[in-house]
């Protein structure tokens, strides 16, 4: 037999972002012996902005992968290599059973098998994961997290990636599922939340392991002890992020009550009429919007970032009007590009796409980044205000509470009206306390009668 020449090739984490540094893998596409070509996507990766599939960019077949799924890795490290050149077109030699096995008849459906780690494993560097190949699971499952690996002999499947959306790939990996044993039952054969938990229904797994794996937010059994919930990705990033603003901008909350009956009516008569467009979602949030919009028209120094390392104000030219919006990632702040020059159908339509991208977990990296101004509404889990920290490089974030029917004076007499209340905190190194109150004033002026949207707009 000729000995064939081969070259290894490595695949580095790239900057899928802007200028970030790391990134989690989420879940490989392929193993040792896979053979692979230009484009084809090998693993799925988060980012504290997105999730993204990683394609990659030369033919060959899969030598090692260097981190197993779960693993944060820097931008820059190599996470794959490949053999490429005479040889990279035979899967054979990335496939090492018994030699008997290698003449049986069956051995020639291993390529087409994917072995997929779910749920999140430790951190490591080394290549020596590889060990799991062997004919159970090979990794043991340390007690930092589950780590799930579906042995070669488990339901080989060939055939294409299965087909599910981001949350729910996301929700099959924190359960230990593996999409490829669940049976679909959406439309085109994708695979729906109900399908990942139909297929987790028959398991007799004890309680405490899938405590150990759900969102830090669900209810705890009386007497369970601590759970500890990795700090990765979106809620990683952050935590950092509201640190570093909290303690380097200067902040100043300011409140206003305000009467939004009319507001409120003016919502039901566009949603009754349709005259923003078919199908388009007209809400409370979509006129707080545009009443900020028309109160940094009014007063567009509002709209600016600090620049420490020039120590400077920087006016922006347009306004990027941020929407916080609780995603299965975590909170999300992705943002309406130019908002301002919108029209109401315009911004309508804008701010429903945003939310829906957002909650489906396919918001880009460029949605999230470049925001100026954001509104967070806190209402919509029955909180009247709070005091919302920055994002950094942005001067303002407006909350907007819960709409309560509460006695106010209206013409002279106290009588049930809507009301709702605003806090605006901002940046006081370049806002100070007249311009903000001066944003905030006239935010409240337009959603309590909002018909200064045309005289003032």
């Amino acid at each position: 037999m000729t000995t064939e020449v081969r070259s290894l090739r490595e695949f580095k984490m790239p900057d899928v972002g802007e200028g970030l540094t790391e990134a989690e893998i989420l879940t490989w596409y392929v193993k040792p012996g896979d053979v692979v070509t230009d484009g084809q996507v090998v693993c799925e990766v988060e980012t504290a902005k997105a999730a993204v599939e990683l394609p990659i960019p030369f033919n060959g077949v899969v030598e090692t992968l260097f981190f197993p799924a779960g693993s944060t890795v820097d931008v820059g490290t190599a996470i794959i290599s490949v053999a490429v050149g005479d040889g990279a077109a035979e899967p054979a030699p990335a496939a090492p059973v018994a030699a008997a096995a290698a003449v049986e008849a069956p051995a020639a459906a291993e390529p087409e098998r994917r072995e997929v780690l779910v749920g999140y494993g430790p951190r490591t560097g080394g290549a020596q994961r590889r060990a799991r190949k062997a004919p159970v699971a090979a990794v043991a499952a340390p007690v930092v997290a589950p780590v799930v690996v579906v042995p070669a002999q488990a339901e080989p499947v060939a055939g294409e990636r299965p087909l599910a959306k981001p949350p729910v790939r996301k929700l099959a990996k924190d359960l230990g599922v593996d999409l490829r044993t669940v049976t679909p039952t959406g439309p085109d054969g994708v695979i729906t939340r109900d399908d990942v938990h139909a297929a987790v229904a028959p398991a007799p797994a004890p309680a405490p392991v899938v405590e150990a794996v759900v969102p830090v937010a669900a209810p705890l059994p009386v007497g369970t002890g601590d759970v500890r919930v990795p700090v990765k990705g979106v809620r990683k990033a952050t935590a950092q992020a509201m640190v570093a603003s909290a303690f380097t901008a200067p902040h100043v909350t300011e409140f206003i009550q305000v009467d939004v009956t009319r507001t409120m009516k003016l919502v039901r008569e566009l949603k009754a009429s349709g005259e923003l467009g078919e199908g388009v979602r007209v809400s409370p949030l979509l006129l707080v919007a545009r009443a900020l919009l028309t109160a940094i028209k009014r007063h567009p120094e509002i709209n600016a970032a600090w620049d420490e390392a020039n120590q400077e104000i920087v006016l922006k030219g347009q306004v990027n009007l941020g929407i916080a919006a609780a995603t299965p990632r975590g909170l999300l702040v992705p943002n309406i590009k130019d908002a301002g020059s919108k029209t109401l159908p315009q911004l309508a339509t804008a701010l429903g796409e945003l939310t829906d991208v957002a909650r489906q977990g396919k918001t880009s990296p460029a949605d999230l980044s470049g925001g100026t101004v954001t509104i967070t509404n806190v209402g919509v889990f029955g909180v009247d205000t709070g005091t919302p920290i920055l994002n950094p490089g942005e001067a303002a974030i407006l909350a907007f509470g819960a709409v309560r029917e509460l006695p106010w004076v209206h013409k002279g007499k106290v009588v049930p009206r809507l009301v709702t209340t605003l806090a605006l905190s901002f940046d006081h190194r370049l806002v100070d306390g007249e311009l903000g109150s001066k944003v905030l004033a006239d935010t409240a002026a337009v959603l309590e009668r909002p018909k200064r949207l045309i005289t003032w707009g």
